[in-house]
């Protein structure tokens, strides 16, 4: 038998603060819409507050077209919902340099069901090497309901 210790802290794989990309410098950013008391930066900062949320409800894109290729080992995203019970779908692309259609990293579904469940954080480990954009597209709700997609925090590493 093999067996190893491991670091029981090990289980937090975000970067530090300090190898996070700073998208803001790095990439346009595009939406397909803004609420404007809630725009993209907000969710761009790593700082938790309003973050970014749709103008109109029904499926959204926020595409992030970086000004160079890069590497990239780690996505985060973090979506809150404080009032509405619904079930949200989301797909994480990524478009290699020279190349014309995104491929899928993931898609996923969450059920929020306030007050108990409230928040949403994911954390990716992936090996994306010359990667000229990333996209998240976001079905808020999978039943048709009318609501709005809104975006907490999205971090690239």
């Amino acid at each position: 038998m093999r067996k190893r210790i491991i670091n029981q802290n090990s289980h937090d794989i975000s970067p530090d603060d300090n190898e996070w990309l700073d998208l803001n410098h790095l990439a346009q950013i595009e939406i397909t819409s803004e609420d404007p008391a809630s725009p993209i930066e907000s969710a761009l900062t790593g700082d938790i507050g309003s973050g970014w949320r749709a103008a109109q409800p029904g499926k959204q894109t926020i595409r992030i077209l970086f000004d160079e290729p890069q590497r990239i080992k780690c996505i985060c995203l973090q979506f809150d919902e404080n009032s509405q019970n619904r079930t949200q779908e989301f797909v994480l692309s990524w478009l290699k340099d020279d190349e014309t259609s995104f491929q899928e990293i993931l898609r996923q579904q969450y059920t929020f069901s306030p007050p108990v469940t409230v928040s949403e954080i994911e954390d990716y480990v992936v090996d994306l090497h010359e990667v000229s954009a990333l996209e998240l597209t976001i079905i808020p709700d999978i039943s048709g309901a009318i609501a709005h997609a809104s975006l907490s925090k999205v971090q690239v590493a």
